[in-house]
């Protein structure tokens, strides 16, 4: 027996062995681990990942899981294993990793006690002062842990047994197919400048060269070639090593090549004779007038600097709608001043505590110039409030709201002149200003998309172009033995082309516009929205909601001949008791109000409902139990069927009914026991733009529609005071979307406009505009499921023709842009081939088409007035 098992073990220790778990054991193996989480940038391609997580795992008893989709790294190492280790190797690969602030808390908590063999447990939890004083020991500490390592990868991390250093964060953005924007710096460009204007002199003007001018240029493009136009060589070479084409190459490769070439005619030419003059022709390459012997350097520096110049004028210009709503947030840590009652004395109290404290119902007051942490509204005080970056009011409001008790108030806003007591109703991630940066980040990750697309055809430009400096340069050798005058035709053609420019034709004009309908309240899903709006030739408009104000109110109540009117207003009500609909709401409301003005007499107060639904037209449908009075005025209660219904036209009813319902408002008819017993005519009032608007759009050339539920002859009365052209009269909301899509299959473009109850039509319509949805903000940004390819947070319909001008105005910059930057490249590259352009003529020309695209696209940001 012992033998058998003996021979089993053996058999189970070869088995282990043949699968690879006979592994020698390493120091990191056992011990107390640490865990490191980092967020990846520049991780592009999934193949990646593999070697990537194969070269962590050879450091000592390192274990790391990277997940593509969200660019996040697990890392498990042994104690005393650095995170810059891990970012390291994660730089071999061109992947810069930071670590995440869970990561530095939980780092933070082993170095408090290095002894322990897990990190502490937190305190438990605390109330009031202590409580926010420890809230901010935690933020101090989560600072000094950025400082200690989180942006700089080469600060010194503190382990168990080094202290902790402080550092000023630095972050970089390191995508290398582009020129970074933070390398275009003030200082580079300032050096570029100093050392450019005197080569540029020297070389033009004979009368101040003296002798051995040219080799004090060669000295001055030294650093400007090198250190100055680091950038574009930086951009060129990452992607080089990337298979890929960098935008900004051919200006590198034409920086680099001018400043050789010059170099080798000092080394090899009698250029590099004391005494030598230069002459060159600064418009026009020809062959008589251009010298044999030719130096460059005035070309390596002026493109240098022009293009530092431009880019540095872009990014100044270029505002991003994310970078100013992370301006007006609000830091959680700053503190406002709360306002509670002493429960003993009833008294106000105030007390300062932090943002992240406040809770909703709680009641803040908001200092003159303080900017306002929550969305709420104020309950004290008046006063004037600069709104947000996300503008919902009218132009014509200056930027400025008077606000009082009542009046909604949004974070980011600042308040002016006087203090105001607010109420919170959304703090944090819900508020507003939140919400529309989550959306914006959305749109951007669809943006990056179509960019994309732009960027690899504007990359084809550039091997175009060296294919075409290279057959330039040939066939001017040939033809004239000039290798001066061939090589600056090739060097004209490398610096004219604009890749950049044709990249930006489209990408930054659609940019600029969606963050421009952002600011002012309309938020797209994604650029290709503004092309589909331009083309739109009809507007359906939903009557409730997008044309008249939610809230309806009672006019009339019409009964029949024998019926009491009190007893069908209160059977509408206990029918459409539960639903949300503001006509519901409306009657609800007339029949408490009726109820306790006690009028009604001996009518019940409360009719019992059972067996209570809505079926697909919209009809409420019940068992009601009315009081009946016998032969002996005794009441008994008796159930009958009872229906809350709209009519569709004027068949459908006849008499005063008839009349009541089609000479008045909305008309809902109340029927029970088989037979119509009253009218009821609901108001709503229309929009105080509505009209304007709808002229405005009249004007454009687009028809507009109205789609209601209402009988033709109501819907018309209500359109005719708008100018609206055409009604789709008598359609339930089950039937809107087919009768939406019936107008979109007779070859119209549609928008739909209108709340969410009518999302299913917003779904079928070639663009399904959401009004007045800040309610549905988190539902539309999460998902696709309210149908809105652009959600308006404002309530005005003059934000509808304001949205069309503006998309028309964005698509025909578009178009204007990419036929000027397909024009512009294809003029300058035969015009540099035929020797017409000098290298810096065309690099002045290259820039200023790049700054007529920039200027064209930010042109969108003039608004279209209301």
């Amino acid at each position: 027996m012992a033998d058998e098992v003996a021979r089993a073990i053996s058999q189970a220790k070869a088995a282990a062995a043949e699968a690879g778990f006979d592994a020698p054991w390493t120091p990191g193996d056992s011990g107390r681990k640490i865990s490191f989480s980092f967020e990846l940038s520049g991780l592009d391609d999934a193949p990646e990942i593999a070697p990537m997580e194969r070269a962590l795992e050879e450091l000592p008893g390192v274990r790391a899981r990277i997940v593509y989709a969200s660019s996040m790294a697990w890392v498990t190492a042994p104690e005393g294993t650095t995170p810059h280790r891990v970012v390291e190797v994660l730089g071999r690969f061109g992947v810069e990793a930071v670590l995440t602030d869970g990561s530095l808390r939980r780092q933070s908590l082993y170095r408090d006690d290095p002894g322990e063999q897990s990190p502490r447990r937190p305190r438990p939890p605390q109330r009031g002062k202590q409580e926010r004083r420890r809230a901010e020991s935690d933020r101090r500490a989560l600072e000094r842990a950025r400082a200690a390592g989180f942006f700089r990868p080469d600060a010194a991390w503190p382990t168990p047994e080094a202290g902790s250093h402080g550092a000023e964060p630095y972050r970089r953005d390191r995508d290398v197919l582009y020129t970074a924007r933070d390398l275009i710096t003030t200082p580079r460009l300032i050096v570029a400048l100093l050392f450019t204007v005197p080569v540029v002199v020297l070389s033009y003007f004979t009368e101040v060269q003296f002798s051995g001018w040219q080799w004090l240029c060669a000295l001055m493009s030294v650093p400007v070639v090198t250190w100055c136009a680091w950038p574009f060589h930086r951009a060129l070479a990452g992607g080089v090593r990337r298979g890929a084409v960098a935008l900004d190459g051919a200006s590198s490769i034409a920086i680099l090549g001018a400043f050789a070439w010059s170099v080798g005619t000092l080394v090899c030419t009698p250029a590099g004779h004391l005494g030598w003059q230069g002459t060159p022709d600064v418009f026009a390459l020809t062959a008589q007038r251009f010298n044999e012997v030719e130096l460059f350097f005035d070309v390596a520096c002026g493109t240098t600097l022009l293009l530092l110049g431009g880019r540095k004028l872009s990014i100044q210009a270029r505002s991003s709608l994310l970078d100013d709503l992370a301006v007006q947030r609000v830091d959680p840590q700053s503190q406002v001043m709360l306002v509670s009652h002493n429960r003993a004395t009833g008294q106000p109290v105030t007390e300062e505590v932090p943002v992240s404290e406040i809770n909703v119902g709680d009641d803040i007051l908001v200092q003159p110039g303080q900017r306002i942490p929550v969305d709420g509204v104020v309950i004290g005080g008046s006063s004037e409030v600069r709104p947000g970056v996300v503008e919902t009011v009218l132009p014509s409001s200056g930027g400025v709201v008077p606000v009082a008790v009542d009046s909604p108030v949004r974070a980011g806003a600042i308040n002016l002149h006087h203090r105001i007591k607010v109420r919170v109703q959304r703090t944090g991630h819900r508020t507003r200003i939140a919400g529309v940066e989550r959306w914006v980040s959305g749109v951007n990750a669809v943006q990056n998309t179509a960019v994309m697309l732009s960027t690899r055809s504007a990359r084809l430009l550039i091997p175009a172009a060296l294919s075409v400096a290279a057959l330039s340069f040939a066939a001017w050798m040939l033809g004239t033995g000039n290798p001066a005058l061939a090589f600056g035709t090739a060097l004209a053609v490398l610096a004219c082309v604009a890749p950049a420019a044709l990249a930006l034709s489209s990408a930054l004009a659609l940019r600029l516009g969606v963050e421009t309908a952002a600011r002012h309240g309309m938020l797209l899903r994604e650029g290709a929205v503004m092309r589909r709006l331009q083309g739109v030739d009809t507007v359906i408009f939903n009557r409730v909601g997008a044309l008249s104000h939610s809230a309806m109110t009672v006019e009339t109540v019409t009964a029949d001949a024998g019926e009491n009117p009190e007893l069908v207003l209160r059977v509408a009500a206990a029918l459409c008791l539960e639903s949300e609909h503001t006509a519901s709401r409306a009657i609800v409301h007339a029949a408490r109000q009726a109820r306790d003005h006690d009028a009604g007499g001996d009518i019940p107060h409360w009719i019992d409902v059972n067996h209570a639904h809505i079926d697909e037209d919209g009809t409420f449908h019940a068992q009601i139990e009315l009081p009946v009075r016998d032969e002996a005025g005794v009441y008994h209660g008796r159930q009958v069927s009872a229906s809350l219904w709209r009519p569709h036209d004027l068949s459908e009813l006849g008499g005063r009914l008839a009349d009541a319902a089609f000479s008045g408002g909305t008309p809902l008819v109340v029927r029970w026991a088989g037979r119509d017993r009253g009218v009821i005519s609901l108001h709503d009032t229309v929009r105080e733009d509505a009209a304007e608007a709808i002229g405005r759009l009249e004007s454009m050339g687009l028809e507009t529609m109205m789609l209601t539920r209402d009988a033709y002859p109501v819907g018309r009365r209500f359109a005719r005071r708008l100018g609206i052209s055409r009604v789709l009269a008598g359609i339930s909301a089950a039937r809107k979307p087919y009768a939406v899509r019936g107008v979109h299959i007779r070859g119209a473009r549609v928008a739909m406009v209108g709340d969410s109850s009518v999302s299913d039509c917003l779904k079928v319509a070639d663009v399904g505009i959401l009004i007045n949805g800040e309610g549905q903000l988190d539902k539309a940004s999460r998902s696709e499921s309210t149908g809105a390819d652009v959600v308006l947070l404002r309530r005005d319909v003059s934000a509808i023709p304001q949205l069309m001008a503006l998309a028309r105005k964005v698509c025909t910059v578009v178009d204007r842009n990419i036929l000027f930057a397909w024009g512009y490249n294809a003029v300058a590259v035969v015009a540099s081939v035929a020797g017409l352009l000098h290298p810096m003529a065309a690099t002045v020309l290259m820039l200023a088409a790049s700054l007529v695209i920039e200027g064209a696209s930010n042109s969108v940001r003039k608004y279209p007035a209301a």
